[in-house]
C-alpha cells in the first residue's frame, strides 16, 4: 500500500498530536499542572507563611489569601469566552493555554515592581491578583482542552497524573519559593519563577491538538472537523446549552458538594501555616519543607494509585471513602490538643490529610468530568471549579473570622463540618441517568 507526500507526513508525525498519542496526553497535561501548581505554591502557601513569620496578623494574611482566591473563584466569566472566542486552525483550547502562560510570566515579573511588601499589603494583593487570575486563565483552558482530547475511559487515570504532577509543582515551588525569599529577598524570589513558567510555556507550542492544524498562527494548517461540529458561535447557544445541562440533578448536586468541600480547602489551606507557625512556632522554613514532602508524597501516591482506585472501584464509592476518613481525621486532630506539639503527631495530620484530599480530587476531577457535555464543556467544568473555589475563598474568610471568637480545636471540629455535609450530598448522585440525558439533548 502506497502512500502520498501529505499521508506520509501525517503518519511521520502522528505523535506529536495530543489526540492521537495518551503517552503525549500524559506527558503535557502533567507539564501544564505542575505549571499551575507554581502560582499556587508561591500565592497560597509561600506568601501566608512569610507573612505569618513577619508577625502579621491571622486576619491580614487571611485577607490576603481570600483576595487571591477570588480569580479562581470567578473562572465561569472566562470560560465562556473561550468557548465562544478561538484561533480554532490552532487547536479550541490551546491558543488560550499559550495566552495564559505568557500572562503567568509577565505576573510573576510584576511583583518586582513592589519597594516594600511587608508594608504594602494593598500592592501585595494587587500582583497576587494578577498571578492567580493567569492561574486561573490557564486552568480554564488546560481544563477545557483535557475534556476535548482525552477520552472518557482515561480521564481518571489523566486526573490522577493532572493533580499528582499540580501537587508537585506547588509543593516544589513553596521549598524552593521559601529558601529563595530567605536567601535572595521576597521581590526577586517570587519574580524568578517566571523563568519555570517559560520554559513550561515550550510544551502547548510545540504540540497541536489534532492532525493538520496549525502549530503557530503563521503556520500552514486548518481547523478539524472535530473542532468546527464541537464550536459554538454564538453566546446565547452557549449559555442556553450550559443552563440546559447544568440543571440537571447530578450536575446541581455537583456543584453543591465542589462548593462545600472548596470551604474545608481554603480553611486548611490558610489556618495551617498560622496555626504551626504562631502557635507551634514552627518557622516559614520548617512549613514549607512539612507541606512540601507530605504533598509530593501525596502527588506521587495521586499520580500513579488515586486514578487507578477510581476507576477499579467507582467515582461514587471512593469519594465516600475519602470524605469518611477525612472526618474522622480532622475531628481527631481537634479533640486530640495535648499532642499538638509533638511534631511527628503534626506531620502525620499533614500527611494524610493532603494525601486524602489530593485523593478526593482527583475523584472530584474525573467525577466533573464525566458529568460535562462536550459542547460547552470548558464552561460547564469551569463551574465546577469556580464554585470549588468560590468556596475556597470563603474558607479562607472563615479562618480570620472563626479565630477571632473560639480556639484552635473548634475551629478544625467546625471545618470537619464540610466534608461531612459533602458526604451526604454526593450519595444522590446517579451518573447513568445524567449520562442518558445528555445523550438525548440537542444542540440548542
Amino acid at each position: 500500500m502506497e502512500f502520498d507526500e501529505n499521508e506520509k507526513v501525517l503518519v511521520k508525525e502522528k505523535n506529536l498530536f495530543l489526540t492521537e498519542n495518551p503517552v503525549l496526553r500524559y506527558l503535557t497535561f502533567s507539564a501544564l499542572y505542575i505549571a499551575q501548581g507554581i502560582p499556587e505554591g508561591i500565592t497560597f502557601f509561600a506568601i501566608p507563611a512569610w507573612l505569618a513569620m513577619n508577625n502579621k496578623t491571622p486576619v491580614e494574611i487571611a485577607s490576603f489569601v481570600a483576595v487571591i482566591g477570588i480569580p479562581w473563584s470567578f473562572k465561569i466569566l472566562i470560560a465562556p469566552l473561550m468557548d465562544r472566542y478561538t484561533i480554532l486552525s490552532m487547536g479550541r483550547k490551546r491558543p488560550w493555554v499559550i495566552f495564559g502562560q505568557l500572562g503567568l510570566i509577565l505576573s510573576f515579573l510584576s511583583i518586582g515592581l513592589i519597594a516594600d511588601p511587608l508594608n504594602d499589603l494593598n500592592s501585595l494583593m494587587i500582583s497576587g491578583f494578577l498571578i492567580s487570575f493567569f492561574g486561573a486563565f490557564q486552568d480554564v483552558a488546560t481544563d477545557g482542552m483535557a475534556i476535548d482530547v482525552v477520552p472518557i475511559p482515561q480521564q481518571a487515570r489523566a486526573n490522577g497524573l493532572m493533580w499528582g504532577s499540580k501537587t508537585i509543582g506547588t509543593a516544589l515551588s513553596l521549598v524552593v519559593g521559601t529558601a529563595l525569599i530567605n536567601a535572595v529577598g521576597f521581590s526577586t524570589a517570587i519574580a524568578s519563577l517566571s523563568i519555570t513558567t517559560a520554559f513550561i510555556m515550550l510544551v502547548p507550542i510545540c504540540f497541536r491538538e489534532r492532525p493538520g492544524e496549525k502549530l503557530m498562527p503563521w503556520t500552514k494548517g486548518e481547523a478539524s472537523n472535530d473542532s468546527k461540529n464541537a464550536q459554538l458561535f454564538s453566546w446565547k447557544h452557549i449559555f442556553k446549552n450550559l443552563f440546559k445541562v447544568t440543571i440537571l440533578p447530578s450536575s446541581l448536586l455537583l456543584c453543591l458538594a465542589l462548593f462545600v468541600l472548596g470551604i474545608m480547602y481554603g480553611l486548611v489551606d490558610t489556618l495551617l501555616p498560622i496555626f504551626t507557625i504562631q502557635e507551634l512556632d514552627w518557622t516559614n522554613t520548617t512549613y514549607s519543607q512539612v507541606y512540601s514532602i507530605t504533598t509530593v508524597v501525596g502527588g506521587i501516591f495521586g499520580m500513579f494509585v488515586g486514578g487507578a482506585l477510581v476507576d477499579f472501584f467507582g467515582k461514587k464509592r471512593m469519594l465516600s471513602i475519602y470524605l469518611v476518613f477525612l472526618i474522622v481525621l480532622i475531628v481527631s486532630f481537634a479533640f486530640f490538643p495535648s499532642f499538638w506539639g509533638v511534631a511527628k503527631v503534626v506531620f502525620s495530620f499533614v500527611l494524610l490529610y493532603y494525601l486524602l484530599s489530593i485523593f478526593l480530587n482527583i475523584a472530584t476531577f474525573a467525577t466533573g468530568m464525566q458529568l460535562c457535555w462536550r459542547t460547552v464543556a470548558a464552561t460547564q467544568f469551569t463551574l465546577y471549579m469556580a464554585l470549588a473555589n468560590m468556596g475556597r475563598s470563603v474558607g479562607a474568610w472563615l479562618v480570620g473570622v472563626l479565630k477571632e471568637s473560639m480556639s484552635w480545636d473548634y475551629v478544625f471540629i467546625i471545618t470537619a463540618l464540610s466534608p461531612l455535609i459533602a458526604l451526604i450530598i454526593i450519595q444522590f448522585l446517579n451518573f447513568e441517568k445524567h449520562e442518558k440525558a445528555i445523550k438525548n439533548f440537542k444542540i440548542i
